[in-house]
This record gives C-alpha cells, sequence and structure tokens, in this order.
C-alpha cells in the first residue's frame, strides 16, 4: 500500500484510497501532506506547552493555519510547495523547542518528544516518515476514528480561520485549542477524552465561523437579498474559484478600468450578496455551476481562472485551459502559475493575470438565468415577522436544512430529486456548494419567501444555526429541535466536517446525512453519535420525505 487517506466522501469504496486518490492527489503528495500535518503536531506540541505556562508564541499561528488548510481536500496538488512547508515547519518546530529548552520546560510524552524532534534532510527522510505515519499504524479503529475526526475538525477550523485571519480577525483561543487538539492527538487518550475534546472541537467551531462572519461583514457588510445573472458579457473575463473574498476585492480594484470582466465561480458565487462587491460594475455575474464541473466549463471560459482556496480538480493533460490557471494562497498545482502573498498593508499582485486575460476571447455563453440568493442571518431576521406568520398560519410546514457539499457521484442526484418533491410549503435553507443541486430549479416563493434560501458559503453554515436559535427564543421553545426544522445535508470534505461538530455542540439532533457517512467513522463511534444525537445516512428519497415531511 503506497497511501491510505479516507478523509473525504469520495474515498474509494468507501473505505479509503490506496494507490492515488480519487481527488487526484499522488501517492507521493498524501505522504508528503501526512509528514506536514505531522510537523504542525510537533509544533503544536511546543506551542501548547509554552502556552500552558504562559509564554506566548507569535506568528505560529499563522504557519499551521495555512499548513493544514493546504492538506484539506481538492486544495493542493503541488507537492513542492507542500515539501517547501514541512521544512519550514520543521524550522519553526526547532526554534520552538529552543525556547522551551530556554525556559526549562521538558515533553515528558514520547509521541509528542518524537514528534518534536524529528527533522528531515532530504524527501527521502519525509516519505519514509511518511510510511511510519500510516493511519492503519493505530490499531484499536475506535481511537484512531475519534482522533481523525478531531484532526479533520481541525483543518476545517483552520481553514475557515485562515480566511478571518486575512481579514485582520484573530482569537488566541482558537488557536491554543487547535495546538491543544493537535498535540492531544499524540496521547494515550481514552474514547471517553476523546469524545470530549471531539464535543469541545465542535464549540470552538462555532467560534471560528462566528469570527469569520464578523470579519466578512465588517468590511463587506451584511449579505442582502441579491439577484445573480450567469449572462455573459463581451469583454475577455477572469473567472474567480474558491472562497477568498479579500482576494477577490484585490482583483477588482487592480480590474477597474481595464476592459476585463470579472466572474465568480462555485463558492464564490455569495460574493455577490455582499453590499461592498456591488459597486463593482465589471463584476459581472456567476459562471458555471457546482466545483466538480469545472473540467467541462473552464474549457469555455476561455480566460484565465484564479484558484483562492479550494475546490482544484486537475486538468486532463489535454484540457486547452491547463495554462490559464492560477493558483493563489494555501492552493497549488503542479505547473500553475502561483500569484505570491500580499505584503503588509497591500494587495497582491495580479497584474499578470490581468495581463493574460486582455489575449483573451469573451467567455463562452453557459445559461442565460437569474440566481438569488443573499438569505444570511442578518437578513433572514430581518423577515422573522413574516417567517413567523407563514408558519402560523401553516404556510410553511417545514425548513429543511440541505446545507454542505456538493460532488460528482451519481448519488448525488439523491438531493436534487429530494428539493423537487417537497411539498410546496417548505423551505430549503441551505449554504455551501450543496446548493448547486437545486438552486436553479424553479420551485417558486411562499408568500414573497423564496423556498430556497441560500445563506452563503460553508461557513455560513453558522447563519442557519443563528436563525434557528432565534427562532427558538421567538417561538418560546425549549430545545432547538422543537423547531419545525429538519436536517438532510450532504458532506464532502474536512470543512464539513466542522460544520457537523459544531451543529452538534449547539444541541442539533436528527441529522441526516450523506451520501455515504464517513469512512473514517468506526462502526462503535457511529453508534456513539447514533445513540447521542440521532445522526443516521440517507436512503430512498420517498422514505425519507415520509421520515422527515410526514404525509
Amino acid at each position: 500500500m503506497s497511501m491510505f487517506c479516507f478523509q473525504c466522501q469520495e474515498a474509494a469504496q468507501n473505505i479509503g484510497c490506496t494507490v492515488k486518490g480519487v481527488c487526484g492527489k499522488t501517492d507521493n503528495l498524501a505522504k508528503a501532506m501526512d509528514v506536514l500535518v505531522y510537523v504542525c503536531k510537533g509544533i503544536a506540541v511546543c506551542a501548547n506547552k509554552l502556552q500552558n505556562s504562559g509564554i506566548q508564541s507569535p506568528g505560529v499561528e499563522r504557519f499551521i493555519l495555512n499548513a493544514l488548510f493546504k492538506t484539506v481536500t481538492n486544495v493542493n496538488f503541488d507537492k513542492t510547495s507542500i515539501i517547501k512547508s514541512i521544512y519550514e515547519g520543521i524550522e519553526l518546530k526547532r526554534q520552538l523547542y529552543e525556547k522551551l529548552k530556554t525556559y526549562g520546560l521538558k515533553i515528558e510524552n514520547e509521541k509528542q518528544k518524537s514528534s518534536v524532534e524529528w527533522e528531515a534532510s532530504c524527501e527521502d527522510d519525509i516519505m519514509k516518515k511518511a510510511d511510519e505515519l500510516s493511519l492503519l499504524n493505530e490499531s484499536d479503529e475506535d481511537i484512531r476514528s475519534l482522533k481523525e475526526i478531531l484532526t479533520y475538525g481541525i483543518k476545517g477550523m483552520a481553514a475557515y480561520a485562515e480566511h478571518a485571519y486575512i481579514l485582520n480577525h484573530t482569537n488566541t483561543e482558537i488557536y491554543n485549542f487547535i495546538y491543544k487538539a493537535l498535540a492531544a492527538t499524540l496521547e494515550n487518550l481514552s474514547i471517553d477524552e476523546l469524545l470530549t475534546l471531539v464535543m469541545e472541537c465542535g464549540k470552538f467551531g462555532v467560534l471560528t465561523m462566528e469570527l469569520l462572519d464578523k470579519a466578512n461583514t465588517f468590511y463587506y457588510g451584511n449579505p442582502e437579498i441579491s439577484v445573480v445573472k450567469t449572462k455573459v458579457g463581451n469583454n475577455p473575463g477572469i473567472l474567480v474559484s474558491g472562497h477568498d473574498l479579500k482576494d477577490l476585492e484585490d482583483l477588482l480594484i487592480q480590474t477597474e478600468g481595464t476592459g476585463v470582466d470579472v466572474y465568480t465561480h462555485g463558492e464564490m458565487l455569495p460574493a455577490h450578496y455582499y453590499p461592498y462587491f456591488k459597486k463593482y460594475k465589471h463584476l459581472i455575474g456567476n459562471y458555471g455551476g457546482s466545483w466538480w464541473q469545472q473540467r467541462e466549463e473552464f474549457e469555455k471560459f476561455n480566460g484565465p481562472i484564479l484558484f483562492t482556496t479550494n475546490c482544484i480538480v486537475p486538468p486532463l493533460p489535454t484540457s486547452s485551459y491547463k495554462d490559464r490557471i492560477y493558483v493563489t494562497g494555501a492552493t497549488g498545482l503542479e505547473n500553475a502559475k502561483y500569484i505570491p502573498d500580499r505584503p503588509v498593508n497591500g494587495m497582491k499582485d495580479f497584474s499578470e493575470i490581468i495581463e493574460h486575460a486582455k489575449k483573451c476571447l469573451p467567455p463562452e455563453q453557459l445559461e442565460d438565468i437569474e440566481i438569488v440568493g443573499g438569505f444570511a442571518h442578518h437578513q433572514v431576521l430581518s423577515l422573522v415577522n413574516k417567517i413567523i406568520d407563514a408558519v402560523k398560519s401553516g404556510k410553511i410546514k417545514k425548513f429543511v436544512v440541505m446545507a454542505g457539499c456538493d460532488g460528482r457521484h451519481k448519488t448525488r442526484e439523491y438531493y436534487t430529486e429530494f428539493a423537487k418533491l417537497l411539498p410546496k410549503n417548505t423551505v430549503i435553507l441551505t449554504a455551501g456548494c450543496a446548493k448547486y443541486r437545486y438552486i436553479k430549479l424553479p420551485l417558486g416563493n411562499i408568500d414573497g419567501i423564496p423556498r430556497v434560501l441560500d445563506a452563503g458559503q460553508c461557513n455560513d453554515s453558522y447563519s442557519l444555526a443563528i436563525i434557528a436559535l432565534k427562532l427558538k427564543n421567538l417561538f418560546g421553545l425549549n430545545d432547538i429541535n422543537e423547531l419545525p426544522i429538519v436536517y438532510n445535508i450532504a458532506w464532502y470534505e474536512q470543512k464539513a466536517v466542522i460544520v457537523l461538530l459544531a451543529l452538534l455542540y449547539l444541541g442539533v439532533k436528527h441529522i441526516h446525512l450523506g451520501p455515504t457517512l464517513p469512512a473514517f467513522v468506526s462502526k462503535n463511534v457511529a453508534n456513539i453519535l447514533i445513540e447521542k444525537f440521532n445522526i443516521s445516512g440517507i436512503s430512498q428519497v420517498k422514505e425519507d420525505l415520509e421520515k422527515l415531511i410526514g404525509s
């Protein structure tokens, strides 16, 4: 076995990828990522030890957030980038270890000490260490399962915390938990101790999404009901994919007046909901659908594509657009042009991609429809009286949370069919790329309230939780689970893991999760979650409609 990875929903046979990742990563790339996570754990051991002694380690959080983000599914496919981060992490770890010694602090746990002391002088050292780190070396599958749930939750948290950090919103409490939790994965903990940490991870997931929400709204305003066009213009364009709003801001400033238009793709669609971005008339609209359709859609865009975060699908060797891809931030793709980070108080330099765009043809038309969104917590709560009246009058029977991720497997068609067959007195609450399965369907509205309310990106699932908690209070209920809200959530990668843990921390029960339950959840751990939170998988559309909605 040259690799083993089961961190995403597409894990081969819902067991694990062992030769090459279904996502497209090679075995050596997967191994390098395992080592980068290991290096982050060694850094975390030092940072946690220093923190517990009241000694701060400024700058550590920036490295760990970015490094962990690089290992999230579909973010980085450049082994050179990962290897570089490993060496940078080793140097940072060395500095922290010296700092520990200066203060007379010792690491007693042998596994933690080994992670701190391990170094590499060449790539062979890295690959040798990767073989030693195989997940399957942990013989107790329940312990392994809980440690992986915790690790993947931290990866998702790091991704969101990185976005907030870029927007100058930080939280030392969040970083300290990340250090503590990563260090704990190298300890011999019991199932109960690990379960406690997993639930605590959910708590800090809520805090992280709240931090990012504050950052986004501080700079860009509260999302508002918006109509997003999909019709293309006559100018050449740049297509922005991923999640990073700061990158989009920098690009829009630099393209203004150049004759180059800007379009959003995938999870960047919600950028159109923020008041700040509406002033840029050359932000034309949204191009295409979900991330997994990019190989066909990028061919027709004609202009360059900028990846700010996941989700990247490596282009085929025959793809005409492979020379039009630019990456930045935590992203990486072999042979793609990398745009370096912005200087302090400055902007990223997008001049190369802008000049490239000027030489390209305008994008081909894919569709000509309008998408309505912008239903984050501030906007929805401004409509709360109308919503309450609709519920009390029976015009709205139930809200169905269908947030989460999309994916390419045919089983994902389940969510489109589920949305189509929902009774007309139900409203879908969504966030994340899962929306692409139904947001373009003609589902109508209820007294002017659209039957699909899109809160935004996957991190904006936080908005759905805020809405539910507010409605609980307004309806005078004691438990969030007494609300007429049901959950049928799709997952794909590690950001979905932290969203799920956040919902569990908030006390949400009866979540249907699909299209498959995570391969990294052991049978016994699954039973614990079922017993405590009544989590279940999906089955057939009509059967699940009966369970969730009733007759």
